[in-house]
C-alpha cells in the first residue's frame, strides 16, 4: 500500500509537470499571429502617413516659394492663371497660380495650388492664399 501511495504521488507530479497541450499551443500561436499582423499593419500605415506628410510639406514649400518670389520681386500680378513646374527635395511638382481682383484695386488675391504630377487623378497637395499689395508709387 505504501508503494501505491508513492506511485500515485509520482504520477500526479508527472501529470502536473508535463507541459502544454496541443490545443493550448495552437491557441497561443493564433493569438501571436493576430498580434503580429496588427503590428505589421500599423507599421505600414505609419510609413504611408510619413510619406504623405513629406509630400505635403514639400508642396507647401513650393507654394510658399512662389508667393515669396512675387513678394520679393515686388510683382503685382494681373488677373489670370499661370501654371508651372518646380522641383523640391528631388520630387517634381506642378503648381497653378490664380490671381483675382479684390474690392480694393490696390490689392490682389493670389491663390497657389500645388499638385503631384501623376497619371490620371490630380490631387491637390497644398493650397496657399495671399493678398498682395500694389507697390507704393505705382498706379493701379
Amino acid at each position: 500500500m505504501r508503494w501505491r501511495r508513492q506511485w500515485q504521488w509520482q504520477w500526479q507530479t508527472y501529470r502536473r509537470a508535463r507541459g502544454f497541450t496541443l490545443i493550448e499551443v495552437l491557441i497561443a500561436l493564433v493569438i501571436l499571429a493576430i498580434a503580429l499582423a496588427a503590428a505589421a499593419r500599423a507599421a505600414s500605415v505609419a510609413t504611408v502617413s510619413a510619406e504623405e506628410s513629406k509630400l505635403r510639406t514639400l508642396a507647401t514649400w513650393v507654394a510658399q516659394n512662389r508667393l515669396a518670389l512675387l513678394t520679393a520681386t515686388r510683382q503685382f500680378p494681373a488677373d489670370g492663371t499661370i501654371a508651372g513646374k518646380s522641383t523640391m527635395g528631388g520630387i517634381d511638382f506642378e503648381w497653378q497660380q490664380v490671381a483675382s481682383a479684390t474690392p480694393n484695386e490696390a490689392f490682389r488675391k493670389v491663390e497657389v495650388q500645388v499638385y503631384r504630377p501623376a497619371a490620371g487623378d490630380r490631387q491637390t497637395l497644398a493650397t496657399l492664399v495671399a493678398r498682395l499689395a500694389q507697390p507704393v508709387g505705382e498706379p493701379p
